[in-house]
């Protein structure tokens, strides 16, 4: 406040050295600088418009729009960085960037993986819509796969009547957000970005957020759970397992007293499951998968919901083919909010997954391995790398293709998340400050206390070869404000050792 009053009383000052006419000066009081002109005529009209400072993280707001009765809309996270990089020349195809912040899988041919084989015809019967649930055969193989995978021996089973297509995570998890009752919604952060609009949009249900840290690696308990359950009458929980954007991820037995709780306690749990075949916890037991679907007693009767799809899990994001696995009210309820929400998945892709091994229990099995040799290899040469670089990795990722990376010791210009993001886009690699899954809905919470802001959250979707391009990157950046600060170079193993 007092340097912006200085400012405009210096531009004045200014402007009477050059035989100017004050500002906001009144010509009765050309002279005198009154409290009142100052606020009302300069401060004020400056305020409003700081949220279109570059400097600022305000910067993320779009533009009001022009048309009357519009209101403003927010980018996700990733949306956001992804449009700051293109401004400075990003694209897929230039060579000489490197992204760290794609929230999707490599889509190619990996080392090792079994071959997929996907029909696609065409027919007058598959031009029609599909129904808004998803057609009855890719449902009940989708159901068929998790009994295989999951519920072996076990008396209760999935049916189609339990499983409803949706064309997308986000599509999903909307179908689910508008079915939610009056209710107290609990979510964990740092979570999914994405989670932010969702909670937004839909007014009928309050949004509490749950903050966690890496002193419990980003965990949630059954201890946890009940005191939200008794403390502030939590109805439903929103939560990424594994975790979105740090990697952790809740099995075993603690998994399975989350799953008892919630059916015990009455508190519905949508278990977002997309990263489920990125584990590396069971080294020995090569394609284990994780899922909350272990352990519900009756798939019709315990509040449990699950969220994946193809996006992930198959590496196909482009299918915008995934579903939900719930009690048979909450699939028709979902119905229902999929016939004005979206009106449903692609038909024709629906049909080329129906028809193809995609979900057949042996070559997701198979795919499963593969993949997880294949990342782990790729998380723990980047985790080597980055930590001799001066990021802190607090917890290696159990699980996802992410890490969250605290960079609280690098240099002064670049040792909280957003300003290292900026300056790393000079140097043409991209990440994702940590500060944007710290989920807002609605704006409610000021997040300058945040405990987010130290860190980034680092992809390592894409292909290897990318990859060590941005630790070049990466090695650049650090080493340009250390010697900004007199302080000498740093420098990482060799990119063509292991």
């Amino acid at each position: 406040l007092i340097n912006c009053i200085v400012n405009i009383m210096n531009d004045n000052n200014n402007n009477n050295n050059n035989n100017e006419e004050p500002v906001i000066v009144p010509k009765e009081h050309k002279h005198r600088f009154h409290f009142k002109n100052l606020i009302q005529d300069e401060l004020l009209p400056r305020m409003k418009y700081e949220k279109d400072s570059k400097n600022t993280n305000q910067a993320i707001l779009t533009n009001r729009s022009e048309i009357y009765g519009f209101s403003k809309t927010n980018k996700t996270g990733v949306i956001y960085v992804m449009s700051k990089a293109r401004e400075l020349g990003y694209s897929y195809d230039n060579e000489e960037w490197a992204n760290f912040g794609q929230g999707a899988p490599e889509t190619g041919e990996i080392e090792g993986q079994p071959e997929r084989n996907i029909p696609i015809t065409l027919s007058p019967s598959i031009n029609e819509y599909a129904p808004v649930a998803g057609i009855t055969e890719l449902r009940q193989k989708i159901a068929d796969l998790y009994n295989a995978r999951y519920r072996v021996g076990k008396e209760s089973q999935y049916t189609y009547e339990n499983v409803c297509v949706c064309p997308g995570g986000r599509a999903s998890l909307s179908r689910l957000a508008a079915c939610i009752g009056n209710s107290n919604v609990s979510y964990m952060l740092p979570d999914y970005t994405a989670y932010e609009q969702m909670l937004s949009v839909f007014k009928q249900f309050v949004p509490i957020p749950n903050a966690l840290d890496h002193t419990t690696n980003y965990k949630i308990t059954a201890d946890l759970l009940k005191s939200e359950i008794k403390n502030r009458g939590i109805s439903v929980v929103l939560w990424s397992n594994p975790g979105n954007p740090t990697g952790s991820l809740l099995e075993g037995n603690d998994l399975k007293e989350v799953v008892d709780t919630a059916r015990n306690y009455h508190c519905s749990i949508i278990f977002d499951e997309f990263y489920s075949h990125y584990v590396y916890t069971h080294p020995e037991e090569p394609g284990y998968m994780s899922s909350s679907a272990m352990y519900i007693e009756d798939v019709d009767e315990d509040p449990c919901i699950i969220v994946d799809g193809l996006t992930k899990n198959w590496r196909l994001p482009g299918f915008r083919i995934t579903w939900v696995v719930a009690p048979k009210g909450i699939v028709e309820a979902m119905m229902s909010a999929g016939s004005f929400l979206d009106g449903g998945a692609n038909h024709v892709l629906q049909e080329a997954v129906k028809n193809s091994n995609l979900l057949d229990l042996d070559f997701v099995k198979e795919d499963a391995k593969v993949l997880q040799s294949h990342f782990r290899k790729k998380r723990d040469f980047i985790v080597k790398r980055i930590e001799e670089l001066g990021m802190i990795v607090e917890h290696k990722p159990e699980a996802t293709f992410y890490i969250w990376v605290n960079v609280s010791k690098l240099p002064l210009a670049i040792c909280n998340g957003f300003s290292f993001f900026e300056k790393a886009l000079n140097h043409k690699v991209i990440c994702v400050p940590g500060i944007f899954f710290d989920i807002n809905p609605g704006k409610r919470r000021s997040l300058f206390q945040s405990p987010y802001h130290h860190y980034i959250r680092l992809s390592i979707g894409p292909s290897l070869d990318k990859l060590k391009k941005g630790l070049l990157h990466f090695e650049s950046l650090i080493n340009y404000y250390r010697q900004e600060e007199d302080l000498e170079p740093i420098h990482m193993t060799p990119l063509d050792e292991e």
